[in-house]
């Protein structure tokens, strides 16, 4: 029950995305690297505390407070911090190639974020965090309990060489002229933020999903515009479409 199983996510927009769930023994790696980490700010943190208890006459007290503070910080703050500062990704799940995102696949924000990282402290239970991975292998969507209560999931980014985006090709003189002329009023502006986002993440996609998304997009905005040639590669006609608006914005 370690394997890594594939979800569809539908989008606000409509879309359907293809993403691999993380399992147990990725989300451990990850976990792993950043608890080093931690680790290693906690340390720092000791080393500051003890050289100002020691000479600034601060009480033990006080030093002691403080200490507690800056520990549940470094637990607490670490992983909403980069979480929603860094799209999902904690230094650790950057190693690992791993993102949490939410269950409609748009990012996570920072009080999902505050609620899974809090029922770590559940999850963690008895110890080793035995009662979240017990959640992540018996849950349909590899989810902890602290993913449950935040509608979030740990999904595996996709890098595949045959994926990579390719350079928008260059227009030639006619295709650019003819372009001037295209009529793209009708494609709103929420169309062609759905587009910008596909064209932005088709690196992560197979290229069955990545294709079929591309003619998706195609056809739904294609009689929307007044211009392009009837043929033309479903990925060209989205790159030059959001050329053509962006040129006019």
């Amino acid at each position: 029950m370690f394997y890594e199983d594939r979800i569809s996510v539908a989008t606000p927009e409509g879309v359907t995305l293809e993403a691999t769930l993380a399992g147990v023994g990725s989300r451990f790696a990850a976990a792993v690297i950043d608890q080093l980490l931690r680790l290693a700010v906690i340390l720092a943190i000791f080393a500051v505390v003890g050289v100002l208890g020691a000479g600034t006459g601060i009480s033990s007290g006080v030093v002691l407070a403080g200490l507690l503070v800056a520990l549940f910080l470094v637990q607490f703050a670490y992983d909403v911090l980069f979480e929603t500062m860094a799209s999902g990704r904690t230094p650790g799940k950057r190693w690992t190639g791993l993102r949490v995102v939410r269950m409609g696949g748009g990012p996570v924000g920072f009080v999902a974020s505050a609620v899974r990282n809090l029922l770590r402290i559940v999850d963690a239970l008895p110890a080793f965090y035995l009662v979240g991975m017990l959640s992540v292998l018996f849950t349909k969507n590899n989810q902890r309990l602290g993913d449950l209560a935040a509608g979030t999931i740990v999904v595996r980014e996709r890098k595949q060489v045959r994926a990579l985006p390719r350079p928008a090709p260059a227009p030639s003189r006619q295709v650019a002229e003819n372009m001037a002329l295209w009529d793209t009023s009708a494609v709103s502006t929420e169309e062609m933020a759905t587009v910008r986002r596909f064209l932005e993440r088709r690196a992560t996609l197979t290229r069955e999903s990545r294709d079929r998304l591309a003619m998706e997009f195609a056809t739904r905005l294609g009689p929307k515009v007044v211009g392009p040639p009837k043929q033309w590669d479903p990925e060209d006609f989205l790159e030059y479409l959001v050329a053509t608006k962006a040129a006019r914005e």
